[in-house]
């Protein structure tokens, strides 16, 4: 176990619908690596600059030390757990809204940058223009890009197919031959 990686643990609070409280009775994560001799931080995880600092100084500890070392990042879950999920379910909308209001790590971090004069509304304007312009750029490019072969799919996983992925591909052909007007025409087999 002994190895220079960085385990990093977003605890949002949430397991999908029940709180952390719920299911276990330890303090958060961190204890849980500490229990297995792996050093651990916990850190604010809606504070930008307090990552930062934890990854860099967890950083220098797993590279010097060579050894395994934990950050749980204490956050929340602001959004839902999937998208057939309503979080207003089991906890209460305020409590979504508030967070979002108070805690919002965007946010944050550009009030203090904006604070020490290093950003600004023209700036922020100025930034989303320019990437606004690169991403539809970046789009067309990839549009216009030759598209790879769909028996790729079949072809980068296995030296040797199994009989059901070779099965697959042949279905796959077969429908693409009977149903030609359904499947892009810019996608060579």
């Amino acid at each position: 176990m002994e190895a220079p990686v960085i385990f990093i643990c977003r605890n949002n609070g949430w397991a999908i619908s029940t709180p952390t409280s719920d299911q276990f009775r330890s303090d958060g994560v961190v204890v849980k690596g500490q229990a297995y001799g792996v050093r651990s931080i916990r850190v604010d995880g809606n504070d930008a600059l307090a990552i930062y600092s934890a990854v860099q100084a967890a950083r220098q500890m797993a590279v010097s030390e060579k050894r395994p070392i934990l950050i749980e990042a204490l956050t929340y879950r602001a959004g839902h757990h999937s998208t057939s999920d309503d979080s207003t379910k089991y906890r209460p909308a305020k409590e979504i809204d508030w967070w979002r209001s108070t805690r919002d790590p965007v946010a944050r971090f550009r009030k203090w940058i904006e604070r020490n004069g290093w950003w600004n509304d023209i700036a922020e304007s100025e930034l989303r223009n320019s990437l606004r312009q690169q991403l539809l750029q970046t789009i067309q490019v990839a549009e216009s890009a030759e598209k790879p072969p769909l028996a790729d799919m079949f072809t980068d996983v296995y030296d040797l197919s199994p009989s059901n992925l070779l099965e697959q591909e042949k279905w796959l052909k077969e429908t693409v031959k009977k149903h030609p007007h359904e499947y892009p025409t810019n996608i060579p087999m």
